[in-house]
């Protein structure tokens, strides 16, 4: 496609103390092959404390593509709103300041967003530990693995170009915003989840492509790990009150296997027949966990990631179920 018929494109990037990743995560804007002249780059900063809206000032004094807007409420739906309604651009391409764009990322994303007439285009997650620890690692590894994320195809991976149910952060038409609406704010979590579904229920297309990746640092602790899937667990539940449609089934499973686990584990303790069933289940489950555990160790040849990666997949899975029950109690005996 020639220059002249490439469309502007504002790329919208949420923040809040973010020091130690904003820059890597500029830079590789900066650094894009798509022209200079259709980009812009709005940074949404959520009041940081650590100095991030420091660094991005001083982006701005250097790159007049670069815009800093102040998100006084902080939470991450509202950001990115702020950011749709400051944009000029005829696409809009999502961020994390955990992320690093390859340089033609941009390119592939606009390219298949027009050869395709999709709403919305994404790529695949290449996940790097933000910490270069046995334990970084093996989360990293889980957040990969089918048994870790499901059938989060974004995370595992594509063969052709797939239309999916959502995609990380997306590139979307500026028009998809005056269609359906704007990232419901109520939604403190799984904004973006809601957002697409809701697009998909109106008729729109959401593609995974195999051909655009980029890589995003995740949490490298297991108590950061058990932080933020708790979190996604309770707004998976805890949304359906601002939303119709929060949720697909298979973000429900991990809320499903803890329920197994609490009602089915109190049944057997008088009921044998039940015990056998149950026991069955939990051993099939370690089971698995034992195999991908040990696939992740024997892929890199690493038997030190064994232990760190099955304790992973736990955290993971308990976390998610755990904060999807809690989200649940609320919903139903708080606010009815």
């Amino acid at each position: 496609m020639e220059e002249q018929e490439l469309p502007k494109v504002t790329i919208i990037v949420p923040t809040r103390n973010e020091v130690h990743f904003i820059e890597k995560c500029l830079n590789s804007f900066i650094v894009s092959d798509y022209p200079e002249h259709l980009m812009e780059i709005i940074i949404v900063d959520g009041m940081s404390e650590d100095g991030t809206d420091e660094i991005v000032k001083r982006y701005c004094e250097r790159d007049r593509r670069i815009i800093l807007i102040k998100n006084q409420k902080l939470i991450t739906p509202v950001a990115l709103n702020l950011g749709v309604k400051a944009s000029r651009g005829e696409y809009i391409l999502f961020s994390g300041a955990h992320s690093e764009m390859p340089s033609d990322y941009i390119s592939r994303c606009i390219k298949h967003a027009i050869e395709t007439g999709a709403d919305n285009v994404g790529g695949v997650m290449k996940t790097e530990p933000r910490v270069e620890s046995c334990v970084g690692i093996a989360i990293s590894k889980v957040l990969s693995s089918p048994l870790g994320v499901g059938g989060a195809k974004f995370r595992t991976g594509v063969s052709r170009p797939t239309e999916v149910d959502t995609v990380p952060f997306g590139c979307y038409k500026r028009e998809v915003f005056d269609r359906i609406g704007y990232f419901n704010e109520q939604l403190v979590r799984n904004q973006d989840i809601e957002l697409n579904l809701r697009l998909k229920r109106a008729g729109g297309k959401i593609v995974l492509f195999p051909d655009i990746e980029f890589t995003y640092f995740a949490r490298s602790t297991y108590k950061d790990l058990w932080r933020n899937s708790f979190g996604n667990g309770y707004w998976v539940i805890a949304g359906s009150q601002f939303s119709n449609i929060p949720f697909s089934l298979r973000h429900i499973v991990p809320f499903l296997f803890v329920s197994f686990i609490v009602v089915f584990g109190l049944i057997s303790i008088w009921v044998p027949l039940v015990r056998i069933f149950y026991l069955t289940i939990i051993t099939l489950y370690i089971s698995l966990l034992l195999i991908a555990s040990l696939g992740i160790s024997l892929k890199p040849g690493r038997f030190d990631l064994f232990l760190p990666a099955f304790t992973g997949f736990i955290v993971l899975h308990i976390a998610y179920g755990i904060g999807s029950l809690k989200g649940l109690v609320q919903r139903i005996f708080v606010h009815g």
